[in-house]
């Protein structure tokens, strides 16, 4: 199993923007360095607390400082830009990073940056839908193009000049395109099957209980089946805020109980978040228990891994037992309260954790090998 990195970013309230940003870009390049297999983040141009306005821009600006792991947007939410903005941005920050990106992409869930982008009351999954297969359409298409649709139109047929090279869109340098993300933090949403069947990679949310991420799985696969492929494990990357620590109480402390615990204060923002649009099912481990049960604590304890080495090895184990082969596990990244604390984390996520839990899941796999030959 591969281990990978995410964060929206999050930041405390009150801290200056250039101070996480160059914070944002340090841990990234930590992450390179300590072996983490990929690394994604997310975009909103209106929120304080996460604030990286544009993903591509952010991964553009990793090109040379990071030399081994794999960059991706989680999301870039092509409902907020034009599609030929975002086919030419996307190639060039593919071509920036020599094919070592991820295209993931959304439709932007974010109500101010759609309200100031006078695109709230619009549907914005249909804006969506018609914004990839516009970016698909010119990756593999020639000029001159003529695109048409609901909310776009795209032509540089009145004006090519071929001879001047005038009216092409870049190519991506991964052909024909990079691979396509997508993230879902709801076990039954209609878009999984969908996307599916488009044959896009599923990155599920750290804010997903580990009883439904099998079910997420299954309403994805089924998408894939329909087209006539199997989905592969090996592609489906799950997202968990994970805090390892030299001792457990530490862990508990940092990750789940302390007032100041950047965990315990992100996930009191997304409990705020879905209480106020109804959505509280998001955290439910089972889908029959009342709203009034789903409370901060209950959200920490179903989707929070914290502990030791060791306990935390175990948790990862158990986690994907309950889920399924997934192959990449990305460690969820929070605000640096402590920056000692959270560094010591990642450090031993990678040099520690990951190590013994694929050590664990080889031992396993020869203990099944010889029970088949056995029998």
């Amino acid at each position: 199993m591969d281990l990978g990195f995410f964060t929206q970013p999050h930041h405390a309230p009150g801290r200056a923007m250039t101070e996480t940003l160059h914070e944002d870009r340090m841990i990234f390049s930590l992450a390179d360095r300590l072996g983490y297999a990929e690394a994604f983040i997310g975009e909103h141009m209106t929120a304080a607390r996460e604030n990286v306005p544009n993903a591509l821009l952010f991964a553009a600006s990793l090109a040379g400082t990071t030399t081994n792991m794999t960059i991706g947007t989680a999301m870039h939410n092509l409902a907020f830009s034009h599609p030929l903005v975002i086919a030419s941005n996307a190639a060039w920050v593919d071509h920036l990073l020599k094919g070592r990106f991820i295209f993931g992409v959304g439709a932007g869930i974010t109500a101010t940056d759609a309200e100031a982008l006078e695109v709230l009351n619009h549907d914005r999954r249909a804006m969506f839908d018609e914004a990839i297969s516009h970016v698909l359409a010119l990756w593999a298409g020639d000029p001159p193009y003529n695109l048409s649709g609901e909310y776009w139109n795209i032509s540089t047929e009145k004006t090519s000049w071929s001879e001047m090279g005038l009216g092409a869109v870049p190519k991506p340098f991964q052909q024909p395109h990079p691979p396509i993300l997508f993230g879902s933090g709801d076990a039954t949403s209609r878009s999984l099957a969908k996307f599916g069947q488009r044959g896009w990679s599923l990155m599920s949310s750290d804010t997903l209980p580990a009883s439904r991420l099998a079910e997420q799985w299954a309403n994805y696969a089924e998408g894939g089946a329909a087209a006539g492929s199997a989905p592969n494990y090996d592609d489906w990357r799950v997202v968990r805020a994970i805090f390892v620590a030299d001792d457990e109480r530490s862990a508990v402390e940092y990750a789940k109980t302390h007032p100041r615990s950047p965990y315990r204060g992100h996930f009191a923002e997304f409990h705020e978040k879905f209480q106020r649009a109804g959505a509280l099912s998001m955290f439910k481990a089972d889908p029959a228990i009342p709203d009034d049960d789903v409370t901060l604590d209950y959200a920490l304890e179903n989707c929070i891994i914290a502990g030791t080495v060791d306990q935390v090895a175990e948790q990862i184990l158990a986690l994907r037992e309950i889920a399924g082969p997934f192959g990449t596990l990305v460690y969820a990244g929070k605000d640096w309260t402590d920056a000692e604390l959270s560094r010591r984390s990642m450090i031993l996520m990678a040099e520690e954790v990951m190590p013994a839990v694929n050590a664990a899941l080889g031992e396993r796999g020869r203990v099944g090998v010889a029970a088949s030959a056995a029998s």
